[in-house]
């Protein structure tokens, strides 16, 4: 597998702790590059991904104070939920927002950017509809909104694109079983008091989501910390927690409380071929009258996990609250092909491909 080209050299945090955020939960948390620098936190995707070292090379660290965390149960918080006996009953989307929250008052900051990835841009955008007061800047990538029909579309929809794979998924549960929500039947497998059960259903719900990722262009295989049983473990049991709970969201909740983050500068990030991306913009954001946010579309070869990755937030000069030259007060946005480390064809990242019609 190929190292990702993420963008800025290896770096070492300067602070780490653990955050005792109540109902015996540790959060993991780090801060990266210029303390003096715009505050940024990183929301990870999963349910359950977590960081890497290689996460921290993600923002220009002369710009940016860098805050990463590990969102409760997965990575190095604790307890951690490849154990059985640890209990995900405050484990939830609002206890997430909270947490998340409190990291910024432990920090001391006044307000962050913040940057959410797959997973993360569902957190990221309840946390800011929740705290738009304590929000600068939205970031999302690979946007997913975790809304029922999304679930459905990612377990069930793709099977059109991947039926063997697909059929290995259903066939991984009992056959009284398969006909069912296959997000609750897994729930209920990874929550089994019999570990081999548990660990085959992780290892049957991984394989599905390695298909999937498969499907963007330019995929290199899964990352080996996926290969890990006990991450596998983790991840598919937060994944299939959540995802059969509907992140304890209404079906269309983020979109229709989208005007609560109105006039907060956006940056969707996408791409044309990543399945997840069942999206369309609130029309309430950034809000009538005003200049679009920049929308940046990841063209083929720029799966999540890939070389050729662009770094994020764009360099100094390019926050997402800045309108593009190329774009039109509400009639056209940037689209960019991301090829290099910085930007399009190794050129200027301010630079625009083309601009098309907004929707």
């Amino acid at each position: 597998m190929a190292t990702p080209v993420i963008g800025y050299p290896p770096i070492e945090p300067y602070d780490t702790g653990m955050l005792d955020v109540g109902d015996g939960q540790l959060v993991y948390y780090e801060q990266c590059g210029n303390p003096d620098g715009t505050p940024l936190v990183l929301v990870h995707g999963g349910p359950g991904g977590g960081w890497s070292v290689n996460s921290r090379r993600l923002a220009d660290p002369a710009a940016y104070r860098i805050v990463l965390y590990d969102q409760r149960g997965c990575g190095r918080s604790t307890p951690h939920a490849a154990e059985h006996d640890t209990s995900l009953a405050t484990n939830t989307t609002s206890y997430l927002i909270a947490d998340l929250e409190r990291l910024r008052g432990h920090l001391g900051l006044e307000r962050w950017l913040v940057f959410g990835a797959s997973w993360g841009t569902t957190l990221g955008l309840a946390y800011a509809e929740q705290h738009p007061e304590r929000v600068t800047g939205l970031i999302l990538a690979a946007v997913a909104l975790t809304r029922r029909s999304d679930v459905d579309w990612l377990y069930g929809g793709l099977r059109r694109f991947l039926p063997e794979e697909w059929a290995r998924y259903r066939d991984a549960v009992p056959a009284g079983l398969r006909d069912g929500d296959l997000t609750q039947v897994y729930d209920e497998l990874l929550n089994s008091p019999d570990p081999d059960v548990r660990q085959h259903a992780a290892d049957a719900w991984m394989a599905w989501e390695d298909a999937v990722i498969s499907l963007d262009a330019g995929t290199t295989g899964p990352s080996v910390k996926r290969a890990d049983p006990r991450y596998r473990l983790a991840f598919a049991r937060l994944c299939a927690h959540y995802f059969s709970h509907g992140a304890w969201l209404a079906e269309n909740q983020l979109i229709e409380q989208a005007h609560r983050v109105h006039g907060i500068p956006g940056l969707l990030v996408h791409g044309r071929f990543d399945p997840q991306g069942r999206w369309r913009r609130p029309g309430s954001w950034p809000g009538p009258g005003r200049t679009p946010s920049w929308w940046w579309w990841r063209m083929p070869g720029t799966p999540r996990r890939r070389s050729g990755r662009p770094s994020w937030p764009p360099p100094t000069g390019s926050d997402p609250g800045r309108p593009s030259a190329a774009a039109a007060p509400g009639k056209l946005r940037p689209v960019r092909e991301w090829t290099g480390r910085n930007s399009p064809g190794g050129g200027s990242p301010q630079q625009p491909l083309k601009a098309e019609a907004s929707t």
